[in-house]
């Protein structure tokens, strides 16, 4: 009898399976390549970049970052940190719980985008490499040697699928690339954090408190990019640096502190926010900061329609502008035929109630059609809105709106002895118009989003959930399908005549351009759909970020001239293909679109 023997597999053979890199290099030389890069490409921020002040943000200083030198010193340090996690290091690994070498990937990823786009726009707009100083080519190598040190990183590849040989040349190409996109995902996949350890609750309040403070230098250095490279550097690191946060389980483990404080939350974010007109030295960016704020607050109105309720509406502008309309004839201004000036809170209150009569006479007959017909006829009434105050000029109908020329020289706000006009001292800092009008509109902001919270977690919010969810089966459970929508459609309408009112006065005119279906800035009935679904439907922050990215982002991206629509679309069209739940999703949405992902223990009636 012959016995076999299998020899056994030496200890460097590879094994089918086994993690492994894009690069062939050890995994421990991979990683010291890594954060010895980024503590390097840190060094090189304190480097002069380039000899000449001609290029932005001043790159010639030694020993002070500017410009695009501060964003890759962020980037740098945070690489640093997740590289001194990935070895174990104590303290780093409560910090960040989940998966430290892919949250460095991207974060040196980014790095590297930032350094190089920097170094390659110094070269093309000075007119060569000739116009780079050390510091340039430093940061180039180090973070050069530190994305070679992150591709060498080992992770687990997914089985490959086997190619039919009847398929068509685009069918296996098209396989091909989802195997390598699979490839990619399983590169920076993590797992999920573990359970927090249970901490007193005054830490708890301080990190709510720190994530607010972080939040508003954000915002505060995006609204202020001075010029284009650094708004485009802005958004590489935030990009890039946010996936990072969520990849290492920091975004979770705040996540989850901010469910169980979710009143706290919501103050500190207000009062964050209103702290933000006091960090601006002149009213340029409350300017935007307001118009922001209108954007959001209506997008929030919208979120009850489409979030919670799953309607579908393509006219919701027409709701800001029956409220502005409104309030704008009431306002004393000489442009109004009724020439009453009536004080703000009762015009506040008419333009809510007007728009949300506007929202039942509109919804009563037609929310008992589901789908794209509604969609149609909700896109038709705005567009009906829009004609008809075009048309109330005295010549094609009533002398009401002023036709195309609207309700010119709109009074400024008087409330209480307080002229939202003029600058006014406050704690010795100067508020100028646009920062006063920007704490009023912050005030409807916070009732907009009390009454969402507090209407979601209602009956009425759970039965729209249902009616979004299945509506046939929410029938058959004996909601009241008609009476429920009816109710969403005349709340979202009120909330949007509400924003209108301010809006009114804001703008110092109202005019029909103002509320078409589609335009190039914001609102309009597009581009507040696109902030629902791009910040996250059904959520409270989701709509707040989408708007203010919608807004922000048209606004800094000018410099593409006429392309500017064209890379804003392309950036919407990836960001719903790689994320169709938004950036801030509803967590019940989330498991709908990645059923791999873990489920929680406990979902609000939101579902979030």
């Amino acid at each position: 009898m012959t016995t076999q023997t299998t020899a056994p597999l030496s200890p460097s053979a590879p094994v089918e399976g086994a993690p492994k890199g894009f690069i062939g290099l050890p995994a421990p030389l991979g990683r010291a390549l890594a954060t010895g890069g980024s503590a390097l490409a840190v060094v090189a921020t304190f480097l002069a970049w380039t000899w000449t002040s001609e290029y932005p943000g001043d790159l010639t200083v030694y020993g002070y970052p500017g410009g695009l030198q501060v964003l890759v010193l962020i980037g740098g340090l945070l690489s640093v940190l997740l590289g001194l996690a990935s070895y174990g290091l104590w303290g780093l690994g409560r910090l960040f719980p989940g998966s430290a070498e892919s949250a460095l990937k991207l974060a040196v990823l980014g790095t590297f985008a930032t350094a190089w786009y920097t170094v390659v726009d110094i070269s093309a707009e000075l007119g060569g490499v000739v116009n780079l100083e050390p510091g340039a080519y430093l940061v180039a190598l180090a973070t050069l040697v530190a994305l070679v040190g992150v591709l060498a990183l080992p992770f687990t590849w997914p089985e490959p699928e086997p190619i039919d040989p009847e398929d068509t040349s685009w069918e296996q190409f098209k396989h091909r690339w989802l195997q390598n996109w699979a490839v990619v995902k399983a590169s920076v996949a993590a797992k999920s954090p573990g359970p927090a350890p249970q901490r007193p609750p005054f830490v708890d309040i301080l990190v709510i408190i720190a994530v607010m403070a972080v939040g508003l230098i954000v915002f505060t250095y995006g609204i202020g990019t001075e010029y284009d490279q650094q708004f485009i550097g802005f958004l590489i690191i935030v990009g890039f640096g946010f996936g990072a946060l969520a990849k290492a389980g920091l975004v979770a483990r705040v996540s989850a502190i901010t469910a169980r404080h979710r009143t706290l939350t919501m103050i500190s974010a207000f009062v964050a926010a209103a702290l933000f007109p006091f960090t601006q030295s002149d009213d340029q960016y409350a300017t935007i900061g307001v118009y922001i704020l209108i954007f959001a607050t209506v997008a929030l109105g919208l979120n009850i329609v489409v979030g919670l309720a799953g309607l579908l509406d393509l006219g919701y502008v027409a709701f800001l502008g029956v409220g502005a309309y409104t309030s704008a004839l009431v306002s004393g201004s000489p442009s109004s035929p009724l020439h009453v000036q009536w004080p703000f809170w009762a015009s506040a209150l008419l333009g809510a109630v007007v728009a949300m009569i506007f929202g039942v006479l509109i919804g009563a007959p037609t929310l008992r059609l589901r789908g794209d017909y509604l969609a149609i006829v909700t896109l038709g009434f705005g567009e009906i809105f829009r004609i008809t105050v075009l048309n109330m000029d005295g010549t094609s109908g009533p002398d009401v709106t002023n036709g195309s020329n609207g309700i010119s020289s709109i009074p400024n706000l008087d409330i209480l002895g307080f002229d939202f006009g003029q600058e006014h001292t406050i704690l010795g800092f100067t508020l100028a118009r646009f920062a006063n009008y920007f704490l009023l509109m912050l005030l409807i902001t916070l009732i907009v989003v009390v009454v969402f919270r507090r209407s979601s977690d209602s009956r009425i919010g759970r039965a729209w959930i249902a009616i979004r969810e299945d509506e046939t089966a929410a029938l058959a459970m004996g909601i009241n399908g008609f009476r429920v929508k009816l109710i969403a459609f005349a709340l979202g309408a009120c909330l949007a005549g509400l924003a209108g009112s301010v809006q009114a006065h804001v703008t110092y005119t109202v005019t029909p351009e103002q509320y078409q279906f589609a335009h190039v800035v914001p609102p309009n009935s597009a581009f507040l759909l696109a902030a629902v679904v791009l910040g996250g439907m059904g959520t409270i922050s989701g709509p707040l970020v989408g708007a203010a990215l919608l807004y922000l982002i048209p606004a800094k991206l000018q410099f593409l001239g006429n392309y500017q629509l064209l890379a804003f679309g392309l950036a919407l069209v990836l960001l719903m293909r790689f994320r169709p739940e938004g950036l801030i999703p509803n967590r019940r949405r989330q498991l709908e679109f990645h059923e791999e992902t873990e489920a929680p223990a406990v979902l609000t009636k939101a579902g979030a």
